[in-house]
């Protein structure tokens, strides 16, 4: 990547994610002929947080279309600790359920990440459980988390290197940001952690080969920020009042001036996270049903 490389490709989820699903449905359909089993993703919502209602039905939505069966188990919004973490465990017994998926967030009186522990190692197929994420530490086997495992797939599919590069990620959530510097850090990648706290952002961003923004906040990485011919991936969505549609937490127009490569918002990141829960979900169940 340099001075002279082209700019503002666009590394296009929508359409990597689709060749993605096509490859999980034929995988379900090989796994069903060849054990007469099939994936079964078993989701949990607990409350009645309309986003995670319409993200919880997209969901099931598309293991349809891939032949995954899904399940929904609802709690109330009242719903104690206990009954939560009971309900998880429960699934967790059931040999035909292969991934379980707790949709957060969850209601502010619980324990979250409790609640995501109970979720045994074979079935965590959205990764984020401290045992999974442990993994990811260590270098050991585990269902990836899926938006980040989804930036590493989009990479990947477009034949970017990452060996030997500097990465800077930008923002340090537990389900994103945290996970993809490990991801890239695990593919030799040097790697740099910001948040929006850093300060001199700017200084930090400029020397990133591969910039990952993930901080939520909108449009926060702009043009000036980025080192000429850099792959930028926005991991960003964000609603703002007066704006047609949603953005992400990059300048898309800026960049496109000074990147190689850059994600749209939307149709970038955002179509791989489900693709890799549904690829997650078939790993599971191939590893159970073809033992």
């Amino acid at each position: 990547m340099t001075e002279g490389t082209e700019r503002g490709r666009i590394l296009d989820g929508s359409a990597t994610a689709k060749t993605l699903r096509r490859e999980i449905t034929e995988g379900t359909t090989l796994l069903k002929q060849q054990t007469g089993r099939v994936p079964h993703l078993a989701a949990v919502l607990i409350g009645d947080n309309p986003a995670s209602e319409t993200y919880v039905a997209m969901k099931q939505k598309t293991c349809a279309k891939a032949g995954i069966v899904s399940s929904l188990h609802r709690l109330p919004s009242s719903a104690a600790q206990q009954q939560a973490e009971e309900l998880v465990k429960k699934l967790n017994s059931q040999p035909d359920i292969t991934g379980i998926l707790v949709q957060h967030p969850l209601p502010s009186h619980l324990h979250e990440q409790a609640v995501l522990d109970c979720v045994s190692l074979e079935k965590d197929v959205d990764g984020i459980s401290g045992n999974s994420l442990g993994r990811l530490i260590s270098a050991e086997p585990a269902h990836p988390s899926c938006t980040p495992a989804g930036i590493i797939e989009l990479l990947k599919r477009y034949n970017i290197p990452l060996q030997g590069k500097h990465a800077v990620v930008v923002g340090r959530s537990i389900i994103l940001g945290k996970p993809v510097a490990l991801m890239l850090l695990n593919r030799h990648c040097t790697v740099t952690i910001c948040h929006s706290r850093t300060p001199d952002l700017a200084e930090y961003t400029r020397q990133a080969d591969i910039l990952v923004a993930a901080v939520g906040k909108p449009e926060m990485i702009t043009q000036h920020m980025i080192k000429p011919g850099a792959v930028v991936i926005d991991a960003g969505y964000n609603r703002v009042e007066g704006r047609n549609g949603d953005v992400g937490d990059v300048h898309y127009e800026g960049a496109a001036k000074q990147a190689a490569w850059v994600t749209p918002v939307p149709g970038g990141v955002g179509p791989m996270t489900i693709a890799m829960l549904l690829r997650n979900t078939l790993l599971a169940a191939q590893g159970r049903f073809a033992e």
